[in-house]
């Protein structure tokens, strides 16, 4: 006979699990937290890779045409432009167009060019880039200078302020603002122009043989101020030749390094001198005469003896 107290016993039997728990309620809120992170994490990276594309967009856009040359191609000592990676968001500015309207504007109205040919044109014109120039604070920056050929306008560096970052063909902000400033007055003008890049006698380290040096360096200079006149408006047209000139054309040559040796010439030519310069370059053809009093046929002897005997001793 069984024990009444073991049957008690196995009575009593507890039954545990299945319930439901006040922690239960949280067991997944780190999980939710975790994806919010993640996505402000995402979010701040692909603030910076915009960030990063417009700023890599501008740099392309500076040296494009030095790209397209190859001038930026070798060994030099010199930042990489990378290209732009495929399907990239940012959006794309049109440079002006042959007829000089903009992107913006297609329907505008073409204004009359003017010519500046004579002293006074050539002096009112320089009168206009000096405003300019002093409304974008580069006064002391800008010298002009009327020469029987046209206008030549140097951009320089002081001590103060420099028009490009130091080594390279990036222009400063100013600088940047100024030529596009400019390029609105050069598109309404008939004239064309030379621009030409300069820099002082410091060197880049390594060999000059194929390497980046001056000669690079001021050749870019100049198309990259070419590229921001363009984005101003100006005409491409405008434009008849751009040179680098390295340090060979100093404008203080006893003093090599100085700032004032740094800068872009925009020689505004006349009608004739750029007719001139074109010629020097085109297809050879006719030449004009050097007028009654030159001959290039050579004297008679006895003539030019006759000269050596009057000249002093």
């Amino acid at each position: 006979m069984a024990n009444p107290k073991e049957k008690h016993h196995e009575a009593t039997i507890v039954k545990r699990g299945g319930g439901k728990h006040a922690h239960d309620e949280h067991g997944g809120a780190w999980k939710v937290a975790f994806a919010d992170f993640c996505l402000a994490l995402m979010a701040l990276f692909l603030v910076l890779w915009l960030i990063a594309s417009r700023e890599q967009q501008n740099l392309k856009k500076i040296v494009r045409d030095a790209t397209d040359s190859g001038m930026l191609e070798g060994m030099g000592h010199k930042s990489a432009i990378a290209a732009e990676p495929s399907g990239s968001m940012i959006e794309r500015f049109q440079l002006p167009t042959a007829g000089g309207k903009g992107s913006n504007d297609p329907g505008a109205p073409s204004q009359p060019r003017v010519a500046y040919e004579s002293p006074a044109e050539l002096a009112a014109l320089s009168k206009a880039l000096g405003e300019m120039s002093q409304e974008a604070g580069l006064a002391a920056n800008l010298d002009t200078v009327v020469t029987p050929y046209g206008l030549r306008v140097m951009l320089h560096d002081t001590e103060r302020q420099g028009m490009f970052m130091r080594g390279s063909a990036l222009p400063t902000g100013r600088f940047v603002k100024l030529l596009r400033k400019m390029g609105p007055l050069f598109a309404q003008m008939e004239n064309q122009m030379l621009i030409v890049g300069h820099t002082d006698s410091s060197r880049f380290a390594g060999s000059d043989k194929g390497g980046y040096s001056n000669w690079a360096l001021s050749t870019d200079r100049a198309l990259s101020a070419r590229a921001e006149l363009l984005g101003g408006g100006m005409r491409g047209e405008t434009v008849l030749q751009v040179v680098g000139m390295a340090e060979r054309a100093p404008i203080d040559a006893q003093q090599p390094l100085a700032g004032v040796n740094r800068r872009i010439e925009l020689l505004i030519l006349t009608r004739a001198q750029s007719r001139a310069v074109a010629g020097m370059f085109g297809k050879p053809g006719a030449t004009s005469p050097l007028g009654q009093e030159a001959s290039v046929s050579m004297p008679d002897q006895a003539e030019l003896e006759k000269l050596r005997v009057q000249l002093p001793k």
